[in-house]
């Protein structure tokens, strides 16, 4: 009977790995993956920035999406607790959220 050599914890090998716990060759690429020799240049920092306005309107829509969700269940907005102003809350939050993800 043939004897396994021992391996201390964290030794053991993976199936599919090499001992530098690299699934590919450094710098190579993997099997069916095409590297492209083209260069692409980075974008230019004035054109990924958004307007500071933008950013004080998400949190304003945010907010007062908030605030009147709150103001109706308190009865406190004209025509009492209605359905109305529950949707255009929710419409104020959706659009800050629409905004938020334009946002860089």
């Amino acid at each position: 009977m043939a004897t396994k050599a021992k391996q201390g914890p964290g030794k053991a090998q993976k199936k599919g790995r090499s001992s530098s716990g690299r699934t590919t060759a450094a710098g190579k690429a993997a099997a069916g993956s095409v590297q492209s020799n083209r260069y692409t240049p980075p974008i230019p920092k004035n054109a990924k920035t958004s307007p500071k306005w933008m950013g004080i309107l998400i949190i304003a829509l945010f907010l007062l999406g908030v605030l009147v969700v709150i103001l109706n269940y308190a009865g406190l907005l004209p025509g009492g607790v209605n359905n109305l102003w529950l949707i255009a809350a929710i419409g104020a939050i959706f659009a800050g959220l629409l905004l938020a993800t334009r946002y860089h």
